[in-house]
């Protein structure tokens, strides 16, 4: 592995987070943004995750019952096992 010298602007207190980091956790700041850069590579384009498709409702009916201001009244029609499809 070949390593390269470069040189990279930071705002100044990012530039001071980072290394109030790095002394933290005992490493250096080379290795703290190396491993930074390296995550955000590893996550795709830009960091950005993969969209999740979330379930649309068609209609603006609730189903009988059911209390949307009420965690344990969702959680209770969750349960009842019906796939997605039916729900919708």
């Amino acid at each position: 592995m070949s390593i390269k010298r470069t040189t990279v602007r930071l705002e100044e207190g990012l530039l001071e987070n980072a290394k109030r980091e790095a002394h933290r956790r005992g490493v250096t700041l080379t290795a703290l943004i190396e491993s930074g850069l390296r995550r955000e590579l590893a996550n795709g384009k830009n960091g950005t995750r993969p969209r999740i498709k979330l379930p649309v409702g068609h209609g603006g009916q609730v189903a009988p019952g059911l209390d949307l201001n009420s965690n344990a009244s969702i959680l209770e029609f969750l349960d009842e096992g019906l796939p997605l499809e039916k729900l919708r």
